[in-house]
C-alpha cells in the first residue's frame, strides 16, 4: 500500500526505496503498464488494494458504522519509517506491515515498521503479497514465516496475512484456474498454520476472488476474512465470509481499516 500524495521526486524516492527489500528480486517479475500506473516499478513493489490507489487526495469521509470498530493502518515499503506516534494519537490502535512478496522480496523497513508499531502500543501483524506463479503456497508460507510472518501469543501480535489480489506482473490470475489458485491457496494456509499454529487473515476484494477462485467458498469458516472495497459501505462480501474481520476502506493518505469488533475483540484475534 502506497500514500495517495507521492508526487515528484518523493514518488522516486520512495520506489527506488521500495526495491532495496531483496538484491534477489527476480527479473523475470517486471511490473505491467497498468502497475507502473499505480505506484509498482519494481518486483516486490506490490501492496494492499494496489489497483484502487489514487495519485490525488481522497475526500473520502470515514464510513459510520452502528457497531462498535477499530481504526488501523496497513503499511509497505513506500512508507517508510513511519512516525507511530503521530498514527496512535489520530487514534489507530492497530497495524499490518508487508513482510514479504514471493519469495524474492523483503520490506527493507520492516523492522521500524513492525516493531515502531508495538512500541507505541498498537497491536501489529504482517502481510505476505502472493505471487502464485513464483513458487508454491507451502514455499511461500515458509519464506513468509521465516521473515518476519511468525506469530507468537503476546496479545500484541495478529496472525499473519495472506493478500491474495491482482498481479501486478502479468495475467490477472497468476496464469492458474479457478480450482489450482483454490488449491494454491489451501496450500499456502495449511502451512502457515502448521507453522505458527494461527489461521491467517486472507485480504482480498469481491471482484477478484470471484474471477480468479470462482468465489470459492472453501475459506470462509476458517480464515478470517480482510475485505477491500473503496467505499462507504463494505458491499458484498466474497466466498461466502458471514462477516469482515477487517475492511480496507481507503488509501488515503495512506491505507486505512476497520476491525470489525471491539477492542477487546482484537485482543482476543491475537490471542488466539
Amino acid at each position: 500500500m502506497k500514500s495517495a500524495l507521492f508526487t515528484g521526486v518523493a514518488a522516486t524516492l520512495g520506489l527506488l526505496l521500495a526495491s532495496v527489500g531483496s538484491a534477489q528480486a527476480s527479473n523475470a517479475h517486471q511490473p505491467t503498464a497498468q502497475a507502473r500506473q499505480h505506484g509498482v516499478t519494481v518486483a516486490g513493489g506490490g501492496y494492499m488494494g494496489w489497483t484502487q490507489n489514487k495519485t490525488t487526495t481522497s475526500t473520502a469521509a470515514s464510513p459510520m458504522s452502528t457497531t462498535a470498530v477499530v481504526e488501523g493502518i496497513d503499511v509497505s515499503a513506500y512508507q517508510g519509517n513511519v512516525d507511530w506516534s503521530s498514527w496512535w494519537n489520530q487514534g489507530k490502535r492497530f497495524a499490518y506491515v508487508k513482510a514479504t512478496e514471493g519469495t524474492y522480496y523483503t520490506n527493507a523497513y520492516f523492522a521500524q515498521q513492525y516493531n515502531g508499531s508495538y512500541n507505541v502500543g498498537m497491536i501489529r501483524g504482517s502481510y505476505h503479497f502472493a505471487n502464485p506463479s513464483d513458487s508454491s503456497g507451502a514455499t511461500q508460507a515458509a519464506y513468509f514465516v521465516a521473515h518476519g510472518g511468525g506469530w507468537s501469543r503476546d496479545g500484541k501480535t495478529l496472525p499473519g496475512t495472506l493478500d491474495i489480489e491482482y498481479n501486478p506482473y502479468g495475467a490477472t490470475c497468476y496464469g492458474l484456474s479457478a480450482s489450482a489458485m483454490v488449491s494454491w491457496i489451501r496450500d499456502f494456509t495449511n502451512t502457515y498454520k502448521a507453522k505458527t499454529g494461527r489461521d491467517a487473515v486472507i485480504y482480498t476484494n469481491y471482484d477478484w476472488w470471484s474471477r480468479c477462485t470462482g468465489n470459492s467458498t472453501a475459506f470462509n469458516t476458517t480464515n478470517p476474512l480482510w475485505v477491500a472495497r473503496y467505499s462507504s459501505t463494505v458491499g458484498t462480501l466474497p466466498g461466502g465470509w458471514p462477516f469482515y474481520t477487517f475492511w480496507q476502506w481507503t488509501s488515503s493518505p495512506l491505507d486505512q481499516d476497520h476491525f470489525n469488533g471491539d477492542y477487546s475483540r482484537l485482543q482476543a484475534l491475537a490471542n488466539g
